[in-house]
Protein backbone atom coordinates (compact mmCIF):
# COMPACT_ATOMS: atom_id res chain seq x y z
CA UNK A 1 0.00 0.00 0.00
CA UNK A 2 2.44 2.68 0.76
CA UNK A 3 4.42 1.84 -2.78
CA UNK A 4 1.21 2.53 -4.43
CA UNK A 5 0.37 5.68 -2.16
CA UNK A 6 3.97 7.48 -3.02
CA UNK A 7 3.22 6.66 -6.78
CA UNK A 8 -0.25 8.43 -6.73
CA UNK A 9 1.12 10.79 -4.35
CA UNK A 10 3.96 11.93 -6.40
CA UNK A 11 2.75 10.66 -9.50
CA UNK A 12 5.87 8.45 -10.23
CA UNK A 13 5.88 5.17 -12.62
CA UNK A 14 6.18 1.90 -10.89
CA UNK A 15 10.15 1.40 -11.78
CA UNK A 16 10.63 5.01 -10.40
CA UNK A 17 9.08 3.93 -6.98
CA UNK A 18 10.63 1.23 -6.58
CA UNK A 19 14.25 2.57 -7.18
CA UNK A 20 13.26 5.34 -4.06
CA UNK A 21 11.18 2.73 -1.85
CA UNK A 22 13.54 0.13 -0.99
CA UNK A 23 16.70 1.76 -0.13
CA UNK A 24 15.44 3.10 2.79
CA UNK A 25 14.30 -0.18 4.24
CA UNK A 26 17.29 -2.65 4.57
CA UNK A 27 15.47 -4.53 7.84
CA UNK A 28 12.78 -6.01 5.24
CA UNK A 29 13.24 -10.18 4.30
CA UNK A 30 13.77 -11.10 1.11
CA UNK A 31 10.02 -13.01 1.24
CA UNK A 32 8.06 -9.96 2.27
CA UNK A 33 9.82 -7.61 -0.09
CA UNK A 34 9.10 -10.19 -2.87
CA UNK A 35 5.42 -10.33 -1.66
CA UNK A 36 5.23 -6.25 -1.74
CA UNK A 37 6.41 -6.50 -5.38
CA UNK A 38 4.18 -8.82 -6.41
CA UNK A 39 0.84 -7.27 -5.13
CA UNK A 40 2.72 -3.62 -6.44
CA UNK A 41 3.64 -5.33 -9.99
CA UNK A 42 -0.41 -6.71 -10.19
CA UNK A 43 -1.81 -3.23 -8.75
CA UNK A 44 -0.18 -1.09 -11.46
CA UNK A 45 -0.09 -3.36 -14.21
CA UNK A 46 -3.95 -4.22 -13.67
CA UNK A 47 -4.87 -0.56 -12.70
CA UNK A 48 -7.42 0.28 -14.54
CA UNK A 49 -9.27 -2.95 -14.23
CA UNK A 50 -8.98 -2.73 -10.45
CA UNK A 51 -9.90 0.71 -10.60
CA UNK A 52 -13.15 -0.16 -12.58
CA UNK A 53 -13.81 -2.81 -9.71
CA UNK A 54 -13.78 -0.41 -7.30
CA UNK A 55 -16.20 1.82 -8.69
CA UNK A 56 -18.13 -0.72 -9.62
CA UNK A 57 -18.75 -1.76 -5.88
CA UNK A 58 -18.66 1.74 -4.22
CA UNK A 59 -21.84 3.59 -4.90
CA UNK A 60 -21.52 7.02 -5.78
CA UNK A 61 -17.67 7.44 -5.76
CA UNK A 62 -15.11 7.51 -8.27
CA UNK A 63 -11.64 6.22 -7.98
CA UNK A 64 -10.18 9.82 -7.76
CA UNK A 65 -12.58 11.80 -5.24
CA UNK A 66 -11.19 8.89 -3.06
CA UNK A 67 -8.92 9.46 0.13
CA UNK A 68 -5.64 8.83 -1.25
CA UNK A 69 -5.23 6.19 1.15
CA UNK A 70 -8.55 4.29 1.03
CA UNK A 71 -8.68 3.74 -2.50
CA UNK A 72 -4.61 2.48 -2.12
CA UNK A 73 -6.05 0.17 0.14
CA UNK A 74 -8.50 -0.93 -2.26
CA UNK A 75 -6.04 -1.47 -5.36
CA UNK A 76 -3.57 -3.46 -2.75
CA UNK A 77 -6.67 -6.17 -1.36
CA UNK A 78 -7.66 -6.30 -4.63
CA UNK A 79 -4.24 -7.28 -6.11
CA UNK A 80 -3.47 -9.89 -3.25
CA UNK A 81 -7.09 -11.43 -4.23
CA UNK A 82 -6.22 -11.94 -8.14
CA UNK A 83 -2.83 -12.49 -7.56
CA UNK A 84 -3.12 -14.97 -4.99
CA UNK A 85 -6.89 -16.39 -5.63
CA UNK A 86 -6.05 -19.76 -2.83
CA UNK A 87 -6.00 -16.84 -0.11
CA UNK A 88 -9.33 -16.80 1.48
CA UNK A 89 -11.25 -12.78 1.09
CA UNK A 90 -11.82 -12.65 4.74
CA UNK A 91 -8.32 -12.94 5.44
CA UNK A 92 -7.22 -10.39 2.85
CA UNK A 93 -9.90 -8.14 3.98
CA UNK A 94 -8.78 -8.32 7.80
CA UNK A 95 -5.38 -7.76 6.62
CA UNK A 96 -6.21 -4.73 4.97
CA UNK A 97 -8.75 -3.18 8.24
CA UNK A 98 -5.63 -3.59 9.88
CA UNK A 99 -3.49 -1.56 7.65
CA UNK A 100 -7.05 0.74 7.56
CA UNK A 101 -6.93 1.11 11.26
CA UNK A 102 -3.17 2.37 11.38
CA UNK A 103 -2.96 4.76 8.12
CA UNK A 104 -7.29 5.51 7.33
CA UNK A 105 -9.33 7.63 8.58
CA UNK A 106 -11.60 6.15 10.86
CA UNK A 107 -14.55 6.63 8.96
CA UNK A 108 -13.12 4.63 6.46
CA UNK A 109 -13.56 1.49 8.05
CA UNK A 110 -17.07 0.48 7.02
CA UNK A 111 -16.27 1.65 3.85
CA UNK A 112 -13.30 -0.13 3.07
CA UNK A 113 -15.06 -3.42 4.77
CA UNK A 114 -18.09 -2.86 3.03
CA UNK A 115 -16.89 -2.63 -0.50
CA UNK A 116 -14.07 -5.32 0.05
CA UNK A 117 -16.53 -7.69 1.14
CA UNK A 118 -18.96 -7.33 -2.21
CA UNK A 119 -15.83 -7.70 -4.48
CA UNK A 120 -14.14 -10.39 -3.22
CA UNK A 121 -18.47 -12.23 -2.81
CA UNK A 122 -18.10 -11.06 -6.57
CA UNK A 123 -14.87 -12.56 -7.49
CA UNK A 124 -15.12 -15.94 -5.93
CA UNK A 125 -18.33 -16.52 -7.81
CA UNK A 126 -16.76 -15.35 -10.76
CA UNK A 127 -13.73 -18.77 -9.88
CA UNK A 128 -16.60 -21.15 -9.26
CA UNK A 129 -18.58 -20.10 -12.50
Amino acid sequence: MQMLFQGDLGKQTPEEVRKLFWPSRDDVDEETRGFAEDLHRVATSRQAEIDKIIEDHSQNWRIERMPVVDRNLLRTAIAEMLAYPNTPGPIIINESLEVAKRYAAPESIHFLNGVLDAIARDLLKARLS
